[in-house]
């Protein structure tokens, strides 16, 4: 099907201080927005989206769950994920888009992304990370940092930026790790591979016997493992990736409830609304009467 669920952008539809390549984008949060307002709207990226406040408040919808706005917090978004900004004052901060590629292109594997949850996790709340006050300094200057080496466009200056990121991305993960995770390394990484594969084949398998196979462990190891680590069974995070999805096609009008069952690869329309109203309280329409009332 050729039509767009909602706006998607590419880095290059932004009015940014792009870097020489254009596979990264980073400024100061508030400009940013000023020189693109198209991005109040609900959209989506197909490129990491990463914001952090300085100041200001309001609100953040990332995938239909909102989000408060506020000073230390960091958003990490992902591509595909859709959201929303809704600010209540005066605001700024920093931002930072980039491809995967970015990291191949600077000779640094981009399969390291795939290490830190909050770039990966398909729980939302996984993605919002409020930075504690002893790496506020620090964070502010890699982002700093950054900036000047996009200015600047010297030689070497992509490889600093790569470092300065990868630098984020270690400490804001050191920050988060607990000891229990330190030490469950094989667990996260089966878990990591049954968020990919709920990714490439929530459309047409929906049971968590089908994953566990897939994984080469038990269905009941894998529950347990869901359960320790997300606190939730491995059918309701599966289910929940299919609801996300029904949301995010809602979001276009153009498309049809009996186009979405279908796309969902539900047995009929009937059951795909039954099922969609149980978990989320609402009917297709009355979910999609929310966004465009």
């Amino acid at each position: 099907m050729s039509k767009d669920l909602f706006p998607t952008f590419d880095i290059c539809n932004l009015n940014a201080e792009k870097n020489s390549n254009e596979l990264l984008t980073v400024d100061r949060f508030r400009g940013y927005v000023n020189s693109n307002p198209h991005l109040l709207q609900v959209h989506s990226h197909k490129y990491y989206h990463l914001v952090y406040f300085t100041q200001g408040s309001g609100s953040h919808l990332i995938d239909f769950e909102k989000f408060d706005v506020t000073k230390g917090a960091m958003y990490f978004m992902k591509p595909g994920q859709v959201h929303q900004w809704y600010f209540k004052e005066e605001y700024d901060g920093f931002v930072v888009n980039f491809y995967e590629n970015f990291f191949d292109w600077i000779g640094i594997n981009s399969s390291i992304l795939h290490e830190f949850r909050f770039l990966q996790s398909i729980q939302v709340k996984d993605h919002v990370v409020q930075i504690p006050d002893n790496l506020v300094d620090k964070i502010t200057g890699y982002f700093q940092s950054m900036i000047a080496e996009n200015t600047n466009n010297n030689h070497f200056s992509n490889l600093k930026i790569g470092f300065d990121l990868m630098n984020l991305f270690i400490d804001v993960n050191r920050s988060l790790e607990t000891e229990k995770e330190k030490n469950t390394h094989y667990q996260s990484v089966l878990l990591d591979n049954f968020q990919m594969l709920i990714e490439e084949n929530f459309k047409t398998k929906k049971l968590p016997k089908e994953y566990a196979e897939l994984l080469y462990i038990t269905p009941n190891h894998l529950n347990a493992l869901c359960k320790d680590i997300f606190g939730l069974p491995a059918g309701t995070i599966i289910r929940n990736r299919v609801i996300l999805e029904a949301k995010r096609l809602l979001v276009n009008k153009e498309i049809s409830v009996t186009e979405i069952s279908y796309l969902l690869n539900f047995q009929d329309v009937s059951y795909f609304v039954k099922f969609f109203k149980k978990y989320t309280d609402f009917t297709p329409e009355q979910f999609r009467k929310k966004y465009y009332v």
